[in-house]
């Protein structure tokens, strides 16, 4: 404790006499630490916007579950007529099977769950209003996979499974759209051929994922309703209804949720080796949440990285606009220079001297950048909505560089004044 107060005792006169020097030279000092205030300004501001925008790609990766493999089908390239197709009658058979899901429960190792699903767009009425739901034909357990809010009643249960149940529930959005005005839970609205009891709503979360599990406008049914009432053919009627196109897809999508990240991409190895053993064509896809959410770290150490070192550009030019200003004040101060060195001032007392001053200027100027680089997030969020993130580590990154680059370029003009010639300082006008 006593060494410390000893040195900060030694250095407070030379702190002192940098003070003074920037509140003579206000003006200078002032531009001087500009591009340290900027410097600091900018490092903090992009990583706030990076770190906001990945976190935001982080998250909803994460609610799509790092334990979950998402299985989907999708319509092969040149897809044309299938089975019991005619002049008049195009039938496309494509996609996922439920023999898929059945082996995958069965025959994967540490698979602890999987939620087959089928969706279709289909128009939803109530009374006079009519807007057009994704229809998501699935199990009870698809809630307890994707999971989201119950904003009203309740989700679907084992028993509406059991007892192929007209039972439904609603996205927030499109419940709001169609059940405007009405009761809402226990309200019956017509899906296709079909009757349905509306039983509870969910909150929307869809998280701006291609591949998230749920849209704005959806319905969730039991799988063995949608199969009693819909079938599993879809038909178009086209060229002025003289043809009729269809498309025959079993399962949609299977999510499979496997009982540890760590058995999830052997998981998915095993699921894609027994798919295109049973599949003949590629009619499906295959994406790992966590896959994903890795790739995504490694892009943001990456865009964090050249964000840092573009802004850290601002902190070089504000680095050599300190040495700049103190090799000119090398020159003001020549002949205080060698009337110190006359009357017995050591060479380091004159460079301390110099690089505390550089550091008053560093200092200064990183502070008040702190200030700039929090404000500046905070008002791109306000007033555009952008989200961003600032993070503790980027506060003291930022500062620190401030002031080691303050240091370092302020180490040459502290040098170079600590080496003139008392007796040619002297003469010096």
């Amino acid at each position: 404790m006593n060494d410390w107060k000893h040195q900060f005792l030694f250095l407070w006169p030379f702190i002192k006499l940098g003070l003074t020097d920037i509140l003579r030279h206000k003006t200078r000092s002032f531009l001087t630490m500009l591009g340290m205030v900027f410097g600091v300004g900018s490092v903090i501001a992009m990583l706030a916007v990076g770190e906001g925008a990945s976190e935001q790609a982080l998250e909803a990766i994460r609610k799509m579950g790092c334990e979950n493999i998402l299985l989907s089908s999708i319509k092969p390239p040149n897809e044309g007529g299938g089975k019991g197709s005619s002049s008049n009658s195009r039938l496309s058979l494509y996609g996922l099977l439920h023999e898929d899901e059945i082996r995958i429960r069965e025959a994967i190792p540490g698979v602890r769950l999987t939620v087959p699903a089928r969706m279709t767009q289909r128009d939803a009425r109530l009374n006079e209003k009519s807007l057009q739901f994704r229809v998501v034909e699935t199990v009870h357990e698809w809630f307890d996979v994707v999971r989201r809010p119950i904003v009203a009643g309740r989700v679907l249960s084992e028993s509406d499974q059991r007892l192929t149940a007209n039972a439904c529930v609603l996205t927030e959005m499109g419940a709001r759209k169609l059940l405007a005005g009405e009761s809402g839970i226990g309200e019956r609205i017509r899906i296709g051929s079909g009757i349905f009891q509306v039983v509870g709503i969910v909150a929307n979360d869809s998280g701006g994922v291609e591949q998230a599990p749920d849209s704005e406008a959806d319905a969730y049914i039991p799988i063995a309703t949608g199969l009693s009432l819909f079938g599993e053919t879809n038909m178009r009627y086209v060229g002025g209804g003289r043809t009729t196109e269809g498309e025959r897809v079993e399962l949609s999508q299977i999510i499979v949720q496997m009982q540890g990240i760590e058995q999830v991409e052997s998981g998915a190895v095993a699921i894609q080796a027994m798919l295109k053993r049973f599949h003949r064509k590629e009619d499906y896809t295959i994406n790992v949440p966590l896959t994903l959410l890795r790739e995504t770290e490694r892009t943001k150490k990456m865009y964090n990285v050249v964000l840092g070192a573009i802004a850290g550009i601002s902190l070089l030019v504000g680095g050599i606009g300190i040495m700049n200003i103190m090799l000119a004040s090398v020159t003001e101060r020549t002949k205080e220079i060698g009337i110190r060195r006359a009357i017995g001032a050591r060479r380091s007392r004159i460079v301390i001297q110099f690089l505390i001053n550089t550091c008053v200027l560093s200092i200064s100027g990183g502070l008040i950048g702190l200030v700039v680089g929090v404000s500046i997030p905070i008002l791109i969020t306000h007033f555009t909505g952008v989200p961003t993130l600032i993070r503790f580590y980027s506060l003291i990154m930022a500062f620190g560089i401030s002031v080691i680059t303050g240091v370092i370029f302020g180490l040459y003009p502290a040098l170079r004044a600590s080496q003139l010639d008392p007796i040619e300082a002297l003469r010096h006008d």
